[in-house]
């Protein structure tokens, strides 16, 4: 869930929560102002009764304002003023209904009696719930302001945040273009495009004195092995050493080969990751995988192994090299782990492309399969090939699977055109 929403929730519940309370808090103070208006009212008509007793000297036979008013004989002169709830019927035929009413004492001619004289709440309720519908109808549209106001004002706030994060999610180690500097009126969102400036700068820098490193020890590397390789060609080739020293010479040369791979597989690794391949151009896959299995015949042929292709045009937009870097490992790793006198099973569509042969009974482990320096028991590879095949297709946005069914092993590269696409535009 995105802040604005978390905060819009919390906005939101608080805002609830307290014009609620503040809602009950005003309904009651409301009824509590207009019930002691009515007893002020009450208090006026008693005034307006005792006045016409003492002015007439009897008790009044009608009602002064249409309210109800009993007078009833008690034979004490102690009885004071007082205010209370009640329930009445105004009339014969009608239902009761809630009122409010006052007792009070009144003397006439020595004989004592008390007066109730009571009022309807209609009046009241009806104030009230006018009262608490114009309450309801403001607390929505305060809601309604509320939301509109969050969405539109924090949408506005957090653009430089992610004006910054989309700044992120873009970068690129080897892009040597610099993050764009943009002001703000804020200023946490200030401090932290300049920290993400500066870590952008350190991490460039780092990486450029990787990449320099890398460079000058891959190149460096390569005039000694070069040397070794032909002091060791001159040696084998020399008639007056014998068969030990044939054997050992034989053991350094095939480790100098493998450190020369070695060597030539971590720089390449290096530079599919920082993208630094970028001879893209159109190819036909079809005709690429065509020419790898003229390529690897004699390999093939050496193990016996029949070639099922099933190959359908398709074309991508990426380095031949990669590409051909990507299909000499598919296909060593499919002929070498293959069984004598088995398949290779090439199967070439617009959305895959499919490797199956037979081989161990027992399944690869998936999860460090295309790991660096993973490689089976007994091979004399350096472990990097299928780490390299998962670079090249994540560089182009493609998927690679593995899976294992009885004795038959499978590779499908998936191709994601469309993210392909995206990702280059």
């Amino acid at each position: 869930m995105k802040l604005a929403a978390h905060y819009n929730r919390a906005s939101i519940f608080i805002a609830v929560v307290v014009l609620m309370a503040g809602a009950l808090i005003y309904y009651f103070a409301i009824r509590q102002i207009t019930r002691n208006q009515l007893d002020r009212e009450i208090a006026e008509e008693i005034a307006e009764r005792v006045d016409y007793v003492n002015r007439n000297g009897k008790i009044p036979k009608n009602d002064f304002d249409g309210n109800l008013t009993q007078f009833v004989k008690i034979n004490t002169a102690n009885f004071p003023t007082r205010f209370f709830d009640t329930v009445y019927v105004s009339s014969p035929g009608k239902a009761p209904e809630n009122g409010r009413a006052a007792a009070a004492l009144i003397t006439v001619g020595g004989q004592h009696y008390k007066v109730i004289i009571t009022e309807s709440y209609a009046g009241i309720n009806n104030l009230v719930q006018i009262i608490t519908l114009i309450t309801t109808v403001l607390l929505i549209v305060l809601l309604l302001v509320l939301l509109i106001t969050n969405k539109y004002v924090l949408t506005n706030l957090w653009q430089p945040f992610y004006n910054i994060l989309h700044e992120l999610k873009v970068f690129n180690v080897a892009d040597p273009k610099t993050l764009p500097s943009k002001p703000n009126r804020v200023d946490e969102f200030n401090e932290l495009n300049t920290a993400v400036q500066i870590m952008a700068s350190r991490v460039k820098n780092d990486y450029q004195h990787l990449k320099q490193f890398t460079e000058n020890a891959s190149h460096e590397m390569m005039t000694p092995l070069a040397v070794i390789t032909t002091k060791l060609d001159t040696l084998i080739q020399d008639e007056n050493i014998n068969a030990d020293q044939y054997t050992q010479i034989n053991d350094i040369y095939s480790a100098a080969a493998k450190l020369s791979r070695l060597n030539h597989a971590l720089l390449l690794l290096v530079k599919i990751e920082n993208n630094l391949v970028n001879d893209e151009e159109a190819l036909s896959l079809q005709s690429l995988i065509t020419q790898k299995l003229q390529q690897f015949k004699e390999l093939i042929a050496a193990k016996d192994i029949t070639v099922i292709e099933v190959l359908k045009e398709n074309r991508i937009v990426a380095s031949k090299t990669l590409i051909d870097i990507l299909l000499n490992n598919l296909f060593s790793n499919a002929i070498r782990h293959n069984i004598e006198h088995g398949k290779l099973m090439i199967s070439l569509t617009n959305e895959k492309l499919v490797f199956e042969n037979p081989g161990a009974a027992k399944p690869l482990d998936g999860d460090i399969l295309f790991e660096r320096f993973q490689k089976a028991p007994g091979s004399d590879g350096v472990g990097l090939g299928l780490t390299i095949v998962k670079n090249i297709c994540q560089l182009y946005h493609w998927d690679i699977n593995y899976s294992h069914q009885g004795s038959l092993h499978r590779f499908e590269i998936v191709f994601n055109k469309d993210i392909e696409t995206v990702a280059k535009k």
